[in-house]
């Protein structure tokens, strides 16, 4: 008994950890993407991870202020869009992952799959929102 409450215990906190890292799959993916370009020019790792550190935070940076500078609500929408697609995607997988070795049906893992993706995009969305209007609301 106590390691079934274990195990879902521990798949419950890992549930929690994914989706709170997979809010941030946007800067995450474009830090990983320039500490690659960069560490394959010879710059050396720490100056690839300097690089990588400042990408993810200007990604970050640009959107917030593309959110609170932008009046047109579809341009904001887009902003949003361009942040919570990566979330979506790293969301569908996330599931996914966690559930094929407890759903035998490819239909039904799929379903619940796109059903957590846009759960955690649309949750990147409305995070990310809330943070940007906090940032230009002072």
């Amino acid at each position: 008994m106590f390691l079934i409450l274990l195990a879902i215990s521990l798949t419950i906190a890992a549930c929690v950890i994914a989706f709170n890292f997979a809010v941030y799959a946007l800067p995450f993916m474009v830090g990983l993407t320039v500490f690659q370009y960069v560490f394959a020019s010879d710059a050396g790792f720490w100056m690839s991870a300097l690089a990588a550190l400042g990408a993810a935070i200007l990604s970050v940076g640009f959107v917030l202020a593309v959110l609170g500078f932008a009046k047109n609500p579809y341009f904001r929408l887009v902003a949003l869009a361009l942040f919570a697609i990566p979330a979506t995607v790293a969301g569908y997988a996330l599931v996914y992952g966690i559930t094929k070795n407890a759903i035998d049906s490819t239909v039904a893992l799929n379903v619940l799959g796109g059903i957590g993706g846009l759960f955690i995009g649309g949750a990147a969305m409305a995070h990310l929102n809330a943070l940007g209007e906090s940032v230009f609301s002072r």
